[in-house]
């Protein structure tokens, strides 16, 4: 496992992604919560991944909850490194509720602080420097040890430290070879100010490992924001390809190919999902893949192709 750090964080550069713990949604039922979940939380672990991933939304709750009980069980030498990270949904973001939500997530989780707290997308009425301005006191009063936003523009981000009076450590977004966008003006800011750039979806939520478009049930299709629209299906084929070319040339599997590619950038890490403890295992394997300046300009002009 390799690793990167920045304003004294040191994370894994594969996490574990958990909005499938106790999800229905997505075909993640109650024996995947009650056995599944934790078992890939303890792998993890021993795998050497840090950064484990969830929110408020997920499930909704469950999968803090989750997480609590398991990670609450380890001793203070196995919790030691892991970096817990949740997120705070700005539905009414006044000093009061964003406090109870905290709150919430403090105690589903098991924590006295948290150690990384996102702002989990922009309020559209409300502006970001005022979010900041809210959670605040959750920083000044030691409930909360670092934060950070998501889905958050630069100017957003930026706006939201103004709030705050801090730095918002790292952007969750939406980044991978179907989504390279963030590549162009994120990633670049993440680097220069010692920020990171946290990527959910790495894996275009099963496309780089494969699967067509159009196999997808029209639920995922329905929330796979930014897929490729019909005209770039030649693209997205194109893509897809190449990914699983280059994966036959290193011994790999196309996800992991994907996740190499995005781990790639500078001061950037993943957190895919998993369904089980293979996966798992794959995904982190990914973090030690290094791929040639060459596939990796390749793939680059092949997800720019897509327009996305």
């Amino acid at each position: 496992m390799r690793y990167i750090e920045a304003d004294g964080l040191r994370v894994s550069r594969i996490g574990l992604g958990t909005w499938q713990f106790g999800s229905r949604e997505w075909g993640y039922g109650e024996q995947y919560a009650a056995e599944t979940a934790p078992e890939l939380l303890r792998r993890a672990i021993e795998l050497g991944i840090t950064m484990i991933d969830t929110a408020e939304a997920y499930g909704p709750a469950r999968s803090e909850a989750i997480i609590g009980d398991e990670l609450g069980g380890l001793t203070d030498g196995q919790r030691a490194g892991v970096t817990v990270a949740t997120k705070l949904l700005p539905i009414a973001p006044t000093e009061r509720v964003v406090a109870w939500q905290c709150a919430g997530s403090r105690r589903r989780l098991r924590m006295d602080a948290l150690d990384l707290y996102y702002i989990h997308r922009p309020n559209p009425f409300v502006s970001p420097r005022r979010v900041g301005q809210a959670v605040r006191p959750l920083l000044r009063d030691g409930l909360v040890r670092r934060f950070g936003v998501s889905n958050h523009s630069v100017a957003q981000w930026q706006a939201f430290e103004r709030g705050l009076h801090a730095r918002a450590i790292a952007n969750q977004v939406r980044f991978s070879l179907v989504s390279p966008g963030p590549a162009s003006d994120l990633v670049p800011y993440a680097a220069e100010h010692q920020r990171l750039i946290v990527a959910y979806s790495p894996i275009g939520q099963g496309l780089l490992a494969g699967r067509p478009l159009a196999s997808l049930p029209l639920a995922r299709r329905a929330r796979f924001r930014g897929s490729p629209a019909e005209g770039s299906l030649q693209a997205l084929t194109r893509l897809q390809q190449a990914v699983a070319e280059i994966a036959t040339g290193h011994g790999a599997t196309p996800a992991q190919v994907a996740l190499a590619w995005v781990v790639s950038h500078p001061n950037t890490i993943a957190i895919p999902g998993a369904r089980n403890v293979r996966q798992l295992e794959l995904n982190a394997a990914a973090a030690d893949l290094e791929l040639s300046e060459e596939e990796l300009a390749r793939l680059a002009a092949l997800a720019a192709a897509l327009g996305q």
